[in-house]
């Protein structure tokens, strides 16, 4: 599963001589504080109105000022210490070599897909993929396929019959599905690219923080971490922040740096967002207990509900409860708001016709007693449930 070809892109723009690298700068008042001390007026950031230059006038890195902006993209001058502390502690969190942030996870997960696969490359995407991979993955110059959802079968048949391909193949799948709450089948799409000389990417947005023994998500929890060439993140979730990230390769987070558009033309995350989500990331490794009892509550919230889940799928703390018709979604999430609780109604075009239903997310905060009393008022009102139909992980 060779990166060369990437290697050979990044060598043609430093041929051009347009190699682009991320440098350190501090905000500071009107001026920018380089790694090695130099200040600088800064003019090239977009402060138009002088707010940040207030918010940061005397501030220091260890300072912890008003929420300001970083004032422009990141290649520009909005790198600062504290996303560069962020990033290694994502690359450390994830065990490879290196991350870059962005200012959403949906900026990360459309970026990436736009600017990996090239033409030529051939993209196998899960049709249950979230909105944003999809977005990328249209943008993309690629052949794009889109693969039924978790259909194993289907992606070797498609990897087997297509030795065509002069480019990369890509296989692209959430990891946690956020309408579904069930998960990718990752271990068998491991073994699948590294059959076929292919590419795993996996967006860990419901995963990271809530799964594996490190808290790095569903590539954790399988032990595949190393065999998952991309992985993609928000820190607006779990992480309880903003923003998103890559995490992979140096040669992949180097291609992002200088090809991907969603990176270089936005501008960067908030510091003071950086730095906590920053503190919350070294954390995970420590919060176990607080993943086993999200767990526990959601397990036990399907039982309560009389849903079958096993294994690790059985404490996903996504719960869909589909009713079918729009109109009785609606009213069955206005009835239990009238009881006190908040449960979403999810109608089309988020899931297919016919499937809208309650998303119920589960969290470390809520008791015992508020699942118990959820799962009673949700029977009581809403009387039309559908079984769930479930498709195995491994089929």
């Amino acid at each position: 599963m060779s990166l060369q070809p990437l290697h050979d892109r990044l060598n043609t723009i430093a041929k051009d001589g347009r190699t682009r690298k991320l440098h350190r700068r501090r905000v500071e008042g009107v001026h920018i504080v380089e790694d090695d001390g130099r200040r600088l007026m800064n003019f090239g950031g977009n402060d138009y109105l002088g707010v940040i230059a207030d918010e940061t006038r005397g501030c220091d890195l260890q300072t912890a000022c008003s929420t300001h902006g970083a004032s422009a993209s990141a290649l520009v001058c909005g790198w600062t210490p504290r996303h560069d502390a962020l990033a290694q502690s994502i690359a450390e969190l994830e065990r490879t070599d290196a991350a870059v942030i962005f200012p959403s996870g949906y900026a990360a997960c459309s970026g990436t897909m736009a600017t990996l696969p090239q033409a030529g490359d051939l993209i196998l995407s899960d049709e249950l993929n979230h909105a944003s991979l999809i977005d990328g993955c249209r943008l993309s110059k690629a052949e794009r396929i889109i693969y039924p959802h978790r259909d194993l079968d289907f992606v070797e048949h498609v990897l087997r019959d297509r030795t065509d391909v002069s480019g990369m193949t890509w296989i692209v799948t959430d990891g946690v599905f956020s309408m579904d709450g069930d998960v990718a089948p990752l271990p068998s799409l491991a073994d699948l690219a590294e059959r076929f000389g292919a590419h795993l990417i996996v967006d860990e947005a419901h995963g990271t923080g809530v799964l594996g023994p490190r808290g790095a998500g569903l590539c954790d929890a399988y032990g595949v971490t190393d065999r998952v060439t991309v992985r993609i993140g928000t820190l607006s979730k779990a992480i309880g922040h903003q923003g998103g990230f890559v995490a992979g390769p140096q040669i992949v987070i180097d291609t992002l740096v200088n090809a991907c558009r969603s990176l270089i033309f936005s501008t960067a995350l908030s510091p003071v967002i950086a730095e906590g989500a920053h503190r919350v990331i070294q954390r995970l490794p420590h919060w176990r207990d607080r993943r086993d009892r999200v767990a526990m509550m959601s397990r036990q919230f399907r039982r309560l509900m009389n849903l079958d889940a096993s294994g690790l799928e059985s404490g996903i703390p996504i719960v869909p409860l589909i009713i079918g018709d729009e109109e009785e979604t609606v009213l069955a999430s206005q009835a239990i708001r009238d009881n006190g609780f908040f449960v979403p109604a999810i109608r089309p075009p988020t899931v297919p016709d016919g499937k809208s239903r309650l998303r119920v997310s589960i969290t470390a905060a809520h008791r015992d007693h508020d699942i118990d009393l959820l799962a009673e008022i949700i029977h009581r009102v809403c009387p039309n449930l559908q079984a769930p139909e479930l498709t195995s992980a491994g089929n």
